[in-house]
């Protein structure tokens, strides 16, 4: 199995989704994978408990992409290791009444991870120049100011909701907050197989809903409207990655490797230093403990 360079998944210039591979890898074993995988997921644990002991950076990762892509399974496996304290999933739905009176980055600012801490947002606040644009009626519970109508919705909304976004992200990441977005980018035929498998597996029955069908009507949409948030809003300070999502076991692979090597640019998380003075008291310390 060839090695992973971040810098090959990496969005930097502008991307065209349809001319993507939705699978580099054939050939590799699943018990090849997994002990790769294995191997990483023990030093992403490590780098959170020094992380944790540093207290100064925090890391929100995102993870877009459509029904069935394998966001939720790639969370279980890839964060497994981790100390519960250490990190915390948010899964954004429909919005409830009370995020509603709010506007809509109102939620995600909440649920940012606290410094030494790993977020992950399982569908983020890009579901708002997403889903809502592929159904913009949805704008109208939001209850804002000029808009009455979906007619009222215009292209320059979502021009501004994108550049709202990245000045979200900016503000973020200037205060801490390491952040690292990750697309799935699976093909249709792949969804199709994974969908028809919850229909015909039982034990995968509770996963279906029929909305997974109505959404994949909008498929060529998504792809739009994926395409251009990701260019429009792949910064230095916020990368986006596209992610090659067929292979499932794969892609936890690719994405763990890829959070370990940005991690390591951070050459100052470190645990810190002892005070000299606690250090050379050590001894006494152990007399007093032993003499109990």
């Amino acid at each position: 199995m060839k090695s992973i360079n971040p810098d090959d998944f990496k969005v930097i210039g502008k991307i065209e989704l349809a001319k993507i591979p939705t699978n580099l890898f054939n050939g590799a074993s699943d018990d090849a994978k997994e002990e790769k995988l294995d191997k990483v997921q023990a030093k992403l644990s490590e780098l959170q408990d020094v992380m944790y002991a540093h207290n100064r950076y925090g890391v929100l990762i995102c993870l877009q992409g459509m029904d069935t892509s394998g966001k939720d399974s790639l969370i279980r496996e890839v964060f497994k290791e981790f100390n519960p304290r250490g990190v915390e999933v948010h899964s954004f739905k429909t919005p409830n009444s009370t995020e509603l009176e709010h506007d809509y980055l109102w939620r995600h600012y909440l649920a940012l991870p606290e410094k030494g801490k790993f977020a992950v947002f399982n569908r983020t606040h890009y579901e708002n120049v997403l889903v809502t644009r592929v159904h913009p009626e949805y704008i109208l519970n939001e209850n804002l100011p000029g808009i009455e109508k979906v007619e009222d919705v215009t292209p320059q909304f979502w021009e501004d909701r994108l550049d709202q976004i990245n000045n979200f992200e900016k503000h973020i990441t200037q205060n801490g907050t390491i952040v690292l977005k990750f697309y799935f980018h699976m093909s249709k035929e792949e969804q199709r197989k994974r969908l028809l498998r919850r229909l015909e597996e039982v034990e995968h029955h509770w996963k279906f809903s029929p909305g997974d069908l109505k959404e994949r009507e909008h498929w060529d949409e998504y792809m739009q409207y994926y395409e251009e948030a990701i260019n429009k809003t792949a910064t230095k300070n916020a990368p986006w990655y596209i992610i090659p999502a067929d292979d499932k076991e794969m892609a936890r692979y690719v994405v763990a490797k890829i959070i370990w090597e940005e991690m390591q640019k951070y050459t100052d998380i470190k645990e810190p230093k002892l005070d000299e003075k606690v250090k050379a008291n050590f001894e006494m310390y152990k007399e007093m403990l032993k003499k109990e």
